[in-house]
């Protein structure tokens, strides 16, 4: 019996266990250079302070609200709660959410005198159920895109967008991905509905042009499911937010290596197209940047190399 071949299967399976929790647990550091590990500021941990208790209303944001809302002082918001730092379940799914979505949400709400009812939905189904009535917002890390501008109305509160992250120790991968040519051969694990998944795959003909081997795609629906198909080897490689994968590669058990920014979005809080919500959420944010609120919430999850200057209804897509 191969005692020592036991043990290493043994510490394999339990690291394997621990990986759908580091989609569940804190976060760190927004770094500027695209390529420090989360945690390389400080702390992994978000701070316990608590910026959105201090929040008041603000009367010329309220003003800007439609009448009805104003009247029935709620709004129900399409949540997807899928990890650090932007929303995950600290403590358990029958427990309250937490992450910078969380509170810039719940500030918003504040300043403009509603209260929130947050319904968790996957990713993908928030944005066309925006169009039928089921949300009168959503929030997801939803990035802003030419062709999403298309069908939905965007308010900026934050820059992220997309990089890539490898399992620690790989060889094929060891420098920033400037151009999805170096990906060829490979495959690519990445969420379902997101900027990445579309990216990959409008440039899905790049390999061909240059004569390599295709990538191929693999969409997964939760980002713990991606992580553990990266350890196991399903994938070589993970596309992913910016600043989800800083904080990924800083917890010691996901043994990821972050390879740096690909393309910078603009994030924002989403409505159907047309949405009369879009300038008192704008005025809200802005009043939050002003207050000195939207930093503090930022610095509690290690995001503040994200922060905008002001908030935007339907910006460009970064070029």
């Amino acid at each position: 019996m191969n005692l020592p071949g036991i043990r290493s299967r043994l510490r394999s399976a339990a690291v394997l266990a621990l990986l759908p929790l580091l989609a569940l647990t804190a976060c760190g550091s927004g770094d500027t250079d695209g390529t420090a590990a989360v945690g390389a500021q400080g702390s992994p941990a978000p701070t316990t302070d608590d910026p959105v208790a201090a929040v008041r209303k603000v009367d010329s944001a309220v003003a800007l609200l439609p009448a009805d809302v104003r009247k029935a002082g709620a709004l129900r918001v399409g949540s997807s709660i899928g990890f650090p730092p932007g929303a995950y379940y600290p403590n358990g799914t029958d427990k309250a959410p937490a992450g910078q979505d969380i509170d810039l949400a719940d500030a918003v709400a504040k300043v403009l005198g509603v209260k929130l009812e947050r319904q968790d939905a996957s990713f993908e189904t928030i944005l066309p159920a925006l169009g039928s009535g089921k949300y009168d917002f959503g929030t997801g890390n939803f990035g802003v895109t030419s062709e999403r501008l298309k069908t939905i109305d965007f308010v900026t509160y934050i820059n992220d967008g997309q990089g890539f992250a490898v399992k620690k120790g790989n060889t094929e991968l060891t420098s920033k991905v400037t151009d999805l040519t170096q990906l060829c051969g490979l495959t690519i694990g990445t969420g379902a509905g997101t900027t990445f998944e579309a990216t990959l795959a409008a440039q899905k003909g790049v390999c061909a042009k240059a004569g390599k081997r295709p990538y191929d795609v693999k969409v997964y629906s939760e980002n713990g499911a991606t992580l553990t198909a990266l350890q196991q080897g399903r994938i070589d490689v993970i596309m992913s937010t910016i600043n989800g994968l800083r904080y990924q590669a800083a917890q010691p058990a996901s043994q990821t290596t972050f390879l740096g920014e690909f393309h910078r979005l603009d994030v924002g809080f989403a409505f159907k197209k047309g949405s009369p919500l879009t300038k008192a959420f704008q005025a809200a944010v802005n009043e939050l940047i002003k207050d000195g609120t939207y930093a503090r919430i930022l610095k509690k999850w290690g995001t503040s190399a994200s922060a905008i200057e002001a908030s935007r209804i339907n910006p460009p897509e970064h070029t």
